[in-house]
């Protein structure tokens, strides 16, 4: 059955792309026209705007070759093909031909809708004081496209969701916590219609009707009222385990739908006031909660910028789409601009608030938070440009040697702050126990379990800069100097 949904809703999907494609194609049945290869190049420079190499004829070199260059040019976004083999589609082997489409549709469909939602949905934290802004950190780890892949499949299917449950949210009692079960019902899928376009679901009456009844109307409503291709059929979803791929599939349509509503100046104009009367509030506020916890104790300090961070990360969801509209472009009108340098002002302030308590830690947990953040700087900046290897083999050799000076600590670090005790001597905490926790995980997740790789990293680059350097001296050296012994003598010497 989820294999029949998976084909039916994938094949839908298709030729929803495809209509846009010159000459438009129509798929009739996915696992037979993948096979020539065409489907997939088709698909493929539609969704990438590029054009890809391709045989013209239909013989089994000339399909294989076709679909050879398919796979080619999706490992070349860095696309994960596990068990996808060219023998295999040319069979048309269902699991397969299901498991590169959907790849397809979530790399190019819901990772790029996602992508939009990142920002909007990575909230700062006492732990994570750069997460509005971006932190060197993340600038780093997000160059290493391997690790990355599998990390934004998680963000951008839960980005998906959030915003799901962010539109139903206005509806009272509908309810998302996943794309299974929670879209039987087809009260999501009439809450969101509800949201984008007011006037069109009545969810009272809806409360009142079947499933499926409550389905072909979403559907119905979708497709004529909103242009978003009918994927799905009531009896897809209105099943003891829907198929979670077809509904996420179906519900991205509707994020794309809600990306291309047009909105007016006189709305953004107001959206940016109400976004600078709040942000002049919360700046307010944290100046006062400065002066009244001047003298308290680093216990109470830190307390209260963990509830002001809380309360702000709750309070900031409704100006999110207009806090980061247009963010980054060159065309912003002069509001916007003021409320953006506000915006960046408040959260500068809140970091430094956060980086003011981390060096008012109790010792010795001052000098391992030192100590985090010296090691975190180091694995989060860029590495050395191979261009210049004879400056990126000294480079790279500095590097490993302050690293390895500051890995020399992991362990007494380690101990000590598991052996803290955390009361003074009036048997009150000296921290708060999430700093604490906060502190172990970063040395753990961040520090511990990236170690080995870090080392290697490093190392890779010094032996790649050496082998550039000895490339670049054998080029220059290529005359005849005589017996081996003499170029021999000469590397030996360099």
């Amino acid at each position: 059955q989820r294999e029949f949904t998976q084909k039916k809703t994938f094949t839908s999907w298709i030729n929803s792309i495809l209509a846009k494609h010159t000459p438009p194609y129509v798929v009739s049945d996915l696992y037979t026209d993948i096979q020539q290869g065409h489907l997939l190049l088709d698909l493929l420079e539609v969704l990438s705007g590029q054009h890809l190499p391709r045989e013209k004829g239909f013989n089994t070199f000339q399909c294989r070759s076709n679909i050879e260059n398919a796979l080619t040019f999706l490992k070349s976004r860095s696309l994960k093909l596990i068990n996808i083999h060219v023998a295999d589609i040319i069979e048309g082997k269902p699991s397969i031909v299901l498991g590169l489409i959907w790849t397809i549709i979530f790399h190019f469909h819901i990772e790029e809708l996602a992508r939009t939602l990142a920002c909007t949905y990575n909230q700062p934290s006492p732990d994570r004081p750069g997460a509005v802004d971006s932190s060197p950190k993340a600038n780093r780890s997000a160059k290493k496209s391997a690790k990355i892949k599998e990390r934004w499949k998680m963000s951008a299917t839960k980005a998906l969701l959030l915003w799901a449950k962010e539109q139903c949210s206005l509806h009272g009692s509908v309810s998302v916590t996943d794309f299974k079960s929670s879209w039987r019902s087809g009260l999501a899928f009439l809450a969101i219609i509800q949201t984008l376009r007011p006037g069109l679901v009545d969810l009272e009456k809806a409360k009142a009707r079947s499933n499926k009844e409550n389905l072909k109307e979403a559907f119905r409503i979708a497709e004529l009222e909103l242009n978003i291709p009918r994927l799905l059929e009531p009896e897809d979803v209105d099943t003891v385990n829907p198929d979670e791929k077809s509904i996420m599939t179906y519900v991205a349509q509707f994020l794309q739908y809600s990306k291309n509503l047009p909105e007016s100046e006189e709305d953004m104009q107001e959206k940016v006031r109400e976004a600078m009367g709040w942000l002049a509030a919360q700046e307010e506020k944290l100046a006062k909660l400065l002066v009244e916890t001047e003298n308290e104790t680093y216990y109470q300090k830190y307390k209260e910028m963990m509830s002001f961070v809380e309360t702000f990360n709750q309070e900031k969801i409704p100006f999110l789409p207009v806090l980061s509209s247009k963010r980054g472009e060159a065309e912003l009108s002069e509001g916007q601009q003021q409320m953006r340098e506000e915006w960046d002002k408040v959260i500068s302030q809140i970091n430094e608030w956060k980086a003011k308590l981390d060096q008012m830690l109790p010792s010795p947990l001052d000098s391992i938070e030192a100590w985090l953040q010296e090691v975190e700087r180091l694995q989060a900046e860029d590495l050395p440009d191979l261009q210049d290897p004879f400056k990126a083999m000294s480079v790279f050799r500095e590097i490993i040697v302050i690293f390895k000076g500051l890995m020399d600590c992991f362990d007494s670090h380690l101990d000590t702050l598991q052996s803290f005790k955390n009361e003074d001597e009036k048997n009150m905490p000296l921290v708060l126990p999430e700093k604490l926790e906060e502190m172990k995980r970063r040395l753990f997740n961040n520090i511990c379990s990236t170690n080995p790789s870090t080392f290697l990293e490093y190392h890779y680059g010094l032996c790649s800069a050496i082998a550039s350097e000895v490339k670049l001296k054998l080029n220059i050296w290529d005359v005849k100097y005589g017996a081996r012994e003499s170029v021999e003598s000469l590397l030996e010497n360099w």
